[in-house]
């Protein structure tokens, strides 16, 4: 058996490494704030289902990861739970460690095999352009 290194506790977290049923739920908390975790089971229950118990323990392997924390609820025994972190720092390290694992390093890869699922609107593609835009224009870097 492998064993992996622990963490230094002064490590930022690496929601790269996060599992898919934790970054779904991570998603949902980015989504949506905060959250009670029969909240959460109840969003995600229709493609993720799982028990109760489970997404506690999901939610809690997040805040021990520090990409989630909770607090007492105003009423009853149970806590809610937020992202700690903004939804593009996050996902940002998901990205890039699925650029480099699946796609050798190309980002051009990932953008066409998105649009190769299903053709991009015509509202998307005015979003490309006024992205590829932004990107050419004055204070980019290129």
């Amino acid at each position: 058996m492998v064993r992996r290194k622990s963490r230094s506790p002064e490590a930022p977290p690496d929601a790269g490494l996060l599992p898919e049923a934790e970054l779904e739920l991570l998603a949902f908390l980015h989504a949506h704030g905060e959250a009670a975790p029969g909240t959460v089971r109840e969003a995600v229950r229709t493609f993720r289902p799982l028990s109760h118990s489970s997404v506690v323990t999901l939610l809690r392997r997040l805040e021990a990861r520090g990409l989630v924390d909770r607090r007492k609820a105003p009423a009853g025994k149970a806590f809610l739970y937020r992202a700690t972190h903004e939804a593009g720092s996050t996902y940002r390290g998901v990205l890039s460690r699925l650029v480099k694992r699946v796609f050798r390093g190309d980002r051009m890869s990932l953008v066409s095999t998105l649009f190769d699922v299903r053709k991009p609107t015509d509202a998307e593609i005015a979003e490309l352009q006024d992205l590829v835009d932004r990107l050419q224009g004055p204070g980019s870097d290129r």
